[in-house]
């Protein structure tokens, strides 16, 4: 029976003739598929925050690799008739009260501080990502001792934990040496800072274990571990290489504020953070500021270009945000 339509709701249908599809553009199938990487590269090259922490962050790794690019002096080298002593040919930001050269001591700072905070991010990345990811997939009692493990720690402020943990290494071990005291900062951050990169790794692998992709990847017969390793954690990567980017400022920031506090690197070792300790007498004094704004500079600037890059990275390995 035919339908008649009611007066007011007529429909007018043109013939097909009358409406031809218009032509859209072309695929190309010659080229292959781009990856995340490489899609999330071209967007990183578009970005100006990006090229300006490259240019930040390049300038500190040569502080790192090559201090003798900016300068000759040796930073352990004290001449104490210099005291306090304004800029000089070959020593333009000029000494501490110790009468060390500033800008050697800035230079050569780096290499501690720069390390302590590559070397905590590489162990709460290792960690945080084995524990999350396990957590996450397996889930189960595996997944909720995780979690309440990562929640006692993550209740613990991340200085006050390392204050607590360095203050009990420095009685019991107090000549450490260089490389003992940069491992003891660096584990007192990691034992405190995991939880938060555990979280993140659990959430985006809880995320990606449930797509179609790991279906078929169980179907043709894949085993567990090898879903995990193969599938599940790399494509688990991207919040993790964001949040430990911005991570490793502020790990160099953690290691400046305790060896400010005494209890952090070694006195003797050339660091930011002793360097703005032992130039506190002369700013409460109002003796001579600048020594201490060299150090607090090339902290604050190195901080900054982690934190620049990390927003670029986010940027560019996060397509929603890409498509605001």
């Amino acid at each position: 029976m035919r339908e008649i339509p009611l007066r007011g709701q007529e429909r007018f249908v043109a013939p097909i003739a009358e409406t031809p599809l218009q032509e859209t553009g072309t695929l190309d199938e010659s080229q292959p598929p781009e990856s995340q990487w490489k899609e999330a590269w071209k967007q990183l090259r578009r970005n100006w925050l990006f090229w300006v922490s490259v240019v930040i962050l390049t300038l500190v790794a040569l502080m790192v690799i090559a201090p003798g690019l900016f300068t000759d002096v040796d930073p352990r080298r004290a001449d104490l008739s210099r005291s306090l002593d304004t800029g000089s040919e070959g020593h333009f930001a000029g000494f501490n009260k110790q009468g060390y050269d500033v800008l050697s001591r800035t230079v050569y700072g780096a290499r501690a501080s720069v390390l302590v905070g590559f070397l905590c991010t590489l162990l709460v990345t290792v960690v945080g990502l084995l524990s999350g990811s396990a957590a996450g997939f397996y889930g189960g009692f595996l997944d909720t001792v995780v979690s309440r493990v990562a929640d006692i720690f993550f209740a613990i402020p991340l200085l006050l934990g390392a204050l607590v943990g360095l203050s009990v290494v420095n009685n019991l071990f107090p000549d450490r040496g260089y490389w003992g005291g940069i491992a003891a900062v660096v584990i007192a951050l990691g034992a405190f800072a995991w939880p938060q990169m555990t979280r993140i790794a659990r959430g985006a692998v809880l995320e990606i274990k449930h797509l179609e992709f790991i279906d078929a990847a169980r179907a043709i017969g894949a085993s567990p571990r090898r879903n995990l390793m193969r599938h599940v954690i790399p494509n688990s990567l991207a919040p993790v290489i964001v949040t430990a980017t911005v991570s490793l400022g502020i790990f160099i920031v953690a290691e400046a504020t305790l060896s400010f506090l005494g209890i952090g690197l070694p006195f003797g070792v050339v660091s930011w953070g002793n360097d703005i300790a032992a130039a506190q007498v002369q700013v409460r004094s109002g003796q001579r500021m600048g020594v201490m704004f060299w150090p607090a500079g090339a902290l604050a600037l190195t901080a900054l270009g982690f934190i620049l890059l990390g927003d670029a990275v986010r940027d560019a390995l996060n397509p929603k945000r890409r498509s605001e």
